[in-house]
């Protein structure tokens, strides 16, 4: 999902157009990696010295809630990044705890547990590794 088509699905659910939330939008767009409410803050905080931490989260969970963004909890913290719009290539996603950037794995563990979940209606499912990315081990 782009920035634009973010901000056009807010619009579309009667949400504002705000500098702070385009911006917001922008910064996920240009790192493509999963951040904390924390980064987000101290990212905005040159732009928009008095943003509070509750209005970023406040944001976060919208985007989050609305399909724009999804989540993960790493370290106990909850970390968001853009949706993946890739709906007709199935994936799941390598982690990195060191920088929060992403690898996609076509690989679903689903297709090895059908037989031990032959009797259960799964709804969905959502499988993450966490490790660390060749470029942190490398520094």
């Amino acid at each position: 999902m782009s920035v634009e088509e973010a901000m056009e699905l807010l619009k579309e659910k009667g949400y504002k157009h705000t500098g702070k939330r385009e911006e917001l939008l922008q910064l996920f767009s240009e790192r493509d990696q999963y951040l904390s409410a924390k980064d987000v803050l101290q990212a905005l905080q040159a732009s928009y010295p008095r943003v509070s931490f509750d209005t970023i989260y406040r944001n976060l969970s919208l985007f989050s809630t609305l399909g724009i963004f999804e989540e993960t909890e790493l370290s106990g913290e909850k970390h968001f990044r853009f949706r993946c719009t890739h709906s007709a290539n199935h994936h799941h996603h390598f982690i990195c705890l060191t920088c929060g950037k992403t690898k996609q794995i076509a690989t679903c563990p689903m297709e090895i547990l059908r037989e031990d979940l032959a009797n259960y209606q799964v709804e969905d499912h959502k499988f993450e590794i966490y490790g660390t990315c060749p470029d942190c081990v490398s520094k």
